[in-house]
């Protein structure tokens, strides 16, 4: 057998590309297994192959046949025709050649396939994060939710209604003070949206003499859907007031920015 013959026929090109019967494959792999010329040769198909799809891949489908031109020995000066005087041409070579360049074409495709498989997989783990994050919101506020009712339940719990003053009559909020646990929940869902800059401030007070404690300001007002906010406070509060104040808040209430306004029931 002329080994070398054998090796430029082109069939093992085809054998690498995949494009032979199984009978063909299964002959090829004999002659492998016998002549290790053969074997050599393919692996150097293989790798050649491989270098081939790795060098074009990122520059895509032009470059991929400037590649194939530069391993065919072409140029741009060549003829577009073969003239006759050449002699006879060798197609089972032209034929390998082909089919490596289908499979380059093949190897292309799949790495492109991978790539967007590899991102559809990425923006699934994100919509799942996503979703962990939701899911968790949602447990949070179910537990805000029960620790609520639980508190607006007990009846040691001090309901303070804090009715609307002169500068927004329509305004309404409501103080539910545990003195057991020093906290108040303060429902200001009846208040509007504060302009840009201004804050709401929140107040103890004590009557006589009138001495105001600033509890805090509200600085997530916009954003608290729910519109309930938890507060400290340990003074021996005789009414509750909230002001309309300068981002930050105030050191005393700006009585003429008084939104709402409730006095304790000393009954309670």
């Amino acid at each position: 057998m002329d080994i070398k013959a054998y090796i430029e026929s082109g069939i093992l090109e085809l054998y690498v590309a995949g494009a032979l019967s199984e009978k063909e494959n299964e002959e090829v792999y004999a002659l492998m297994l016998k002549h290790p010329e053969i074997l050599t040769e393919v692996q150097n198909i293989e790798t050649s192959i491989i270098k081939l799809t790795a060098a074009t891949a990122p520059q895509g489908s032009k470059n991929i046949f400037n590649s194939i031109k530069e391993s065919l020995d072409f140029n741009d000066n060549d003829n577009k025709v073969i003239p006759l005087n050449k002699g006879k041409t060798n197609w089972f070579n032209y034929a390998g050649w082909a089919a490596s360049i289908v499979l380059a074409a093949g190897l292309f495709w799949a790495t492109s396939e991978n790539n967007e498989l590899k991102s559809k997989i990425k923006i699934a783990e994100t919509n799942e994060q996503l979703l962990e994050v939701q899911i968790e919101n949602a447990n949070n506020s179910l537990t805000k939710a029960k620790e609520l009712i639980s508190v607006l339940r007990d009846r040691n719990i001090i309901s303070v209604p804090l009715d609307g003053q002169q500068v927004y009559p329509e305004a309404y909020a409501k103080v539910y003070w545990d003195k057991n646990s020093n906290n108040i929940y303060l429902d200001v869902q009846g208040l509007p949206t504060p302009p840009e800059g201004k804050v709401y401030q929140v107040w103890s007070l004590t009557l006589n003499p009138l001495t105001p404690t600033s509890l805090g300001i509200l600085d997530d007002f916009n954003t608290d859907e729910n519109k309930i906010f938890v507060i400290e406070n340990a003074n021996a509060s005789q009414a509750f007031g909230i002001t309309l104040e300068p981002a930050g808040g105030s050191e005393s209430p700006t009585l003429e920015q008084l939104y709402t306004l409730g006095v304790v029931d000393t009954a309670s």
